[in-house]
């Protein structure tokens, strides 16, 4: 035994050496590889890591002139003047609900639109479909507002329609009430052909016998669907249900900017837009950093937490 330990000890110090030469090894051999890493990792800290530094601000009363590390320190000065103001509550409810009801509704309708491209046989009628889902998404978000500002104005289509029904023009784009319809409609008009892509791939994936013995055994069309294609794809719903939830917090701010004015304010007052308005049109720039950082906070927590569950219930996770 003594003589089984000193060996041992004496083995222990050398494993090391041997396995970084190893990687060494690897890393001369497939130099090329490790170069085209440089450029990304380089992107990503001189652009998410590196701003990080300036987080610093929101625990301070900045000033431009004294720079962030001559600024006097004030603490949760901040965060206390966000979570007392009249708005905070106003802020919360209409990023929340406006991700919620996203979530809950704008999420599903990617996946079922990938099942029905999926199911159609006629590859002409697929090609067609899948087209014209797609090109909403590459038209400018600035184009799709003023789409929607004709569309719904008094003397508009939709409001022509209405009058020659029997009722009243109504002011869409200026109404609170319908601004949340509005802004989550046309994101999933324009977004769910291209959200689908990733769905259709998995769909693709699915090994075509399944199908067929769920035939042989007197499956019904639906029952196919329901015990073979979204069992498939159910890694990928729940990657791209995490990462989703992981941006909760974080709405279209172009849109919804776009779309906002004085009389819809109440319903389209975001975090994002307020912290452009305070922190950028106004200068209050350690103000609108310890908003921001409390957003991102929230994300993050989410996301844990998500991460996590997901782990637990389904072995599927980020990491």
């Amino acid at each position: 035994m003594k003589n089984a330990e000193i060996h041992e000890t004496a083995a222990a110090p050398q494993f090391r050496p041997e396995r970084g030469s190893r990687l060494i090894r690897q890393i001369a051999k497939r130099y090329d590889l490790y170069l085209m890493l440089l450029l990304p990792i380089a992107w990503y800290l001189l652009f998410h890591y590196g701003p990080l530094y300036g987080l610093q601000i929101a625990f301070k009363n900045f000033a431009p002139g004294k720079g962030i590390l001559g600024s006097s320190w004030v603490g949760f000065e901040h965060f206390q003047r966000f979570f007392d103001s009249y708005y905070f509550g106003r802020l919360l409810w209409n990023t929340l609900s406006i991700n919620l009801i996203s979530l809950l509704v704008a999420f599903p309708i990617p996946i079922m639109l990938a099942l029905l491209i999926n199911e159609i046989r006629s590859k002409t009628y697929s090609k067609l479909l899948q087209n014209i889902t797609y090109i909403p998404h590459f038209i400018s978000v600035v184009v799709i507002v003023g789409i929607l500002t004709v569309f719904l104005s008094p003397t508009g289509p939709i409001n022509t329609l209405i009058q020659a029904l029997g009722g009243s023009p109504t002011r869409f784009m200026e109404s609170a009430g319908w601004f949340k319809t509005i802004f989550i409609g046309s994101n999933i008009w324009q977004n769910m052909g291209w959200q689908s892509i990733i769905y259709i791939a998995g769909l693709s994936g699915i090994n075509p016998q399944l199908y067929e013995a769920a035939k042989m055994d007197g499956a019904s069309r639906m029952r196919r669907i329901w015990h073979v294609s979204l069992p498939g794809i159910v890694p990928v719903i729940v990657i791209l249900l995490i990462l989703d939830i992981g941006q909760f917090m974080n709405i279209g701010f172009e849109k919804i900017l776009l779309m906002q004015n004085n009389l819809n304010l109440e319903a389209s007052d975001v975090i994002s837009t307020f912290v452009y308005t305070t922190g950028i049109l106004k200068g209050e720039y350690s103000y609108t950093a310890a908003i921001g950082l409390f957003n991102s906070l929230i994300n993050l927590t989410l996301l844990l937490m998500v991460n996590r569950f997901a782990r637990k219930t389904s072995e599927t996770s980020l990491w």
